[in-house]
């Protein structure tokens, strides 16, 4: 329901409420709707691990680690600094390729993109990134509100990655590239040895459905209405 802090979530007649006892309001009625529908789908046990709309949103309104918009930015951007595409190995010579031929073009990209050098290396100390590349994502980044920011975050520490995270919010690549790129060396690994355990498929899984729902959540706290509408008829 619409509320003037947002729109409410109501669970059996009942206002749902955060962790530290907030009432559970957000930004826009189509956030409010995927909310729901994350709780609909919830059989006989509550499964908060699966929850990952709900989630953020809790760490938006509690902001439990007590950050601000500017200290958010900032755990953002420090991932750049061991920004998984930018760190390459030499040997061996085929993931060595695999790395080239996949990560290259999406860094190329983002240079391009963002008008920034980012560059990448195979030394342990990874790529020695400008301090202008930093002040660029800073303030663009800055463009985005603390919901948006939270989500943006949240889709960095699953993919290790700022470059992939912005190339996936900015629709540059899928979520199942986002993730492949962001497991390249154990793809590779499989690849060569074969899929060894059900825990990869599973792991793969989660990796895609917590990288999705922040990309969600990024795109429905930062869009106009029409474009979030547009996103649940899809």
């Amino acid at each position: 329901s619409d509320s003037p802090g947002g729109f409410e979530i109501n669970l059996d007649h009942r206002k749902l409420k955060t962790p530290q006892a907030k009432l559970f309001t957000v930004p826009s009625e189509a956030l409010a709707i995927a909310v729901a529908t994350e709780w609909d789908s919830q059989k006989d046990t509550i499964k908060f691990y699966t929850m990952h709309l709900t989630t953020l949103c809790n760490t938006a309104l509690d902001n439990p680690t007590q950050r601000n918009k500017t200290q958010l930015i900032r755990a953002a951007v420090k991932f750049l600094e061991t920004d998984t595409v930018c760190y390459r190995v030499e040997e061996p010579p085929a993931l060595a390729e695999l790395q080239k031929n996949e990560w290259d073009p999406v860094v190329s990209w983002a240079e391009q993109r963002y008008n920034v050098t980012i560059g990448s290396s195979t030394s342990i100390l990874g790529p020695n990134i400008p301090a202008s590349t930093k002040e660029t994502f800073i303030s663009h980044l800055a463009s985005y509100n603390m919901w948006a920011l939270q989500g943006i975050e949240f889709v960095i520490t699953q993919l290790k990655s700022l470059i992939l995270s912005m190339s996936l919010i900015d629709r540059h690549i899928t979520v199942e590239k986002a993730v492949l790129l962001s497991r390249l060396e154990e793809e590779y690994q499989i690849r060569r040895w074969g899929n060894v355990e059900w825990a990869h498929d599973y792991d793969l899984c989660e990796l895609r459905a917590r990288t999705a729902a922040g990309t969600l959540f990024v795109h429905l706290c930062s869009e106009s209405s029409t474009v979030k509408h547009k996103l649940l008829q899809d």
